[in-house]
């Protein structure tokens, strides 16, 4: 399958943060991701899952969400990691971003979260209901997005490690709070980083059919 690699700049507020947009020849929708603490675009786990939506025919953009200053900052201070605010904003300046680009603009939106990555991803479903078809959040912190939950509309696919307890918890008690379409899927045996035999292609697995099922054939209806 033919497919474009390039990397993209989204401006938030004055800060400049970097992603790496690839778009399959006829995409059928794109899928902006959002990672957590201590992660960026070029996390291993990351890509797996981008290279198998970008095999169904998804466009993927994956983001960094902190600058490489900021970075570097968090790194020793944690000051930004769960600034959900902060990381929110920054998925919908790129959510506006490629909504107005000629090669993207009229594309159905999903956001894949991860982490803390997760919450922001909810928060920013919140804030731009009408451009967001699915939401697919991977071992992520759903409690984090507060108030923002009642009002995501996007069906949203909630992955869990059965073997990460504390998180699973607040992933319930994060769904409870949800009014949308919503499922939350258990993964025997993997703990919060997917690292174990077949997980991660378990959740690439998982993302791919929920995306397809809710983002292509809406193509038309993207305002």
């Amino acid at each position: 399958m033919q497919q474009l690699d390039r990397e993209v700049v989204v401006e938030a507020r004055g800060t400049a943060i970097r992603g790496t947009l690839t778009f399959p020849h006829q995409a059928h929708g794109l899928v902006i991701f959002a990672h957590g603490s201590g992660s960026s675009r070029h996390s291993p786990r990351n890509r797996f899952v981008a290279e198998q939506l970008n095999a169904a025919g998804l466009a993927t953009l994956l983001l960094d969400l902190l600058s490489p200053e900021e970075d570097d900052e968090d790194r020793s201070t944690a000051r930004f990691r769960f600034d959900i605010g902060l990381l929110s904003e920054r998925v919908v300046a790129a959510v506006d971003r490629t909504a107005s680009q000629p090669e993207t603009e009229g594309l159905p939106q999903g956001l894949f979260g991860a982490s803390t990555g997760g919450a922001a991803a909810l928060v920013a479903a919140a804030a731009r209901p009408e451009r967001i078809g699915a939401v697919v959040i991977r071992g992520g912190r759903p409690d984090l997005a507060g108030d923002a939950l009642p009002r995501v509309a996007a069906p949203t696919l909630l992955i869990v490690g059965g073997a990460d307890p504390v998180v699973l918890a607040l992933n319930r008690e994060a769904a409870a709070r949800m009014t949308c379409k919503r499922h939350l899927h258990v993964i025997p045996g993997a703990g919060h980083l997917f690292e174990e035999p077949g997980a991660i292609q378990e959740v690439a697995r998982l993302a791919r059919d929920w995306f397809v099922e809710h983002l292509v054939g809406r193509r038309d209806r993207v305002p």
